[in-house]
Formats: C-alpha cells, structure tokens, sequence
C-alpha cells in the first residue's frame, strides 16, 4: 500500500463486505430493511401511546388493533421497553400500558437501541459494544473506521433529536 493511502481496517473491511455479499446473494439491496419488524413496531405502538396522551393505561390489545399489530409479538415488544423504562404497565381489568415518561423525553435513538442494540454497522465505532476489531492492525488511521464513526455519530444525532412528541405534532400537522 502507498505510504500516503490510509490504511484500512481489515476487520471492518471484512465484516463489511461480508455483510454486503450475503445482502447481495439474498436479496435486492433496496429491499433489505433498515429496521427490524420488531423497531418498527415498537416506534409505532409507543407513537400510538404518545398520540392517545393518556395518562390512564391503555389495553394491549387496543394498541394491536388501532396498529393493526399481531398481539402476542406486540406483548414481547412491550415488556422489552417496559424493562428499559419507557413503558409502564399495569394489571388488572383497567390494566394496560402508558409511557413512562413525557412524549418529549423518549427519543427514537433511545427506542432502537432497547429493540436493536447499538446504532454503531461496525463494533469498532460503538459507543456501548466496542471492541476492537481481531484483525485490526491500526485503529488510528482506518478509514472505513473513521466513515462508520460519521455515520454512526450523524445516524445518532438525528435519532436522539427525534423524539415521540416530534412525531405526533407531525402528524397533527399534516
């Protein structure tokens, strides 16, 4: 390699490309989902919740019907965010869930990351499961590193500035 090319990770170079020959072999890439059915679901039930704005609970399976969600995955969903703090639930004939918090404190970033983990392609960039990649040789100067940080730190921000009270005002607006 030329002394002025920067050097690239093969780890992450690895990973990568692996990632985009199994994309490949599987399907067309515009139909592979950014986010998994789980993440959609979830962002459209807590979106449901923020929207009602009641502070008494509201059934699962009124959530399941107005967002036309298969109940028992939306229970899985639910008790997920439930145990990250998002959702509160409550038994009983009146039971059900609400947020746990205002529409204004719950962010998407913080909704993806319960459902799916880090929002970081390679783990060499991710803030809460970094490792270094095995067969990295200089951290320091790979570019592909240096590209998923933009990407991880750009994807982050508009995440984290996105909030569940963004979301129904938007749709109050259209």
């Amino acid at each position: 390699m030329p002394s002025n090319a920067a050097s690239v990770c093969p780890g992450c170079h690895a990973q990568w490309r692996e990632t985009l020959v199994l994309a490949a072999e599987r399907v067309h890439y515009r139909d592979v989902p950014m986010l998994t059915q789980r993440s959609r679901y979830a962002l459209r039930a807590l979106i449901f919740l923020a929207r009602t704005g009641s502070v008494a609970p509201v059934p699962i399976s009124v959530i399941a019907a107005d967002q036309k969600l298969p109940r028992k995955f939306l229970e899985i969903i639910l008790l997920d965010l439930k145990n990250a703090g998002l959702v509160a639930s409550y038994r009983g004939k009146m039971g059900g869930y609400r947020l746990a918090r205002a529409p204004r404190a719950i962010s998407f970033g913080e909704i993806i990351r319960t459902i799916e983990g880090p929002l970081a392609l390679v783990p060499c960039v991710s803030l809460t499961k970094y490792h270094r990649c095995a067969d990295c040789y200089d951290e320091a100067t790979c570019i592909i590193r240096k590209v998923m940080l933009t990407v991880r730190e750009s994807t982050a921000s508009i995440l984290d500035g996105t909030t569940l009270a963004d979301m129904v005002e938007r749709r109050e607006a259209a």
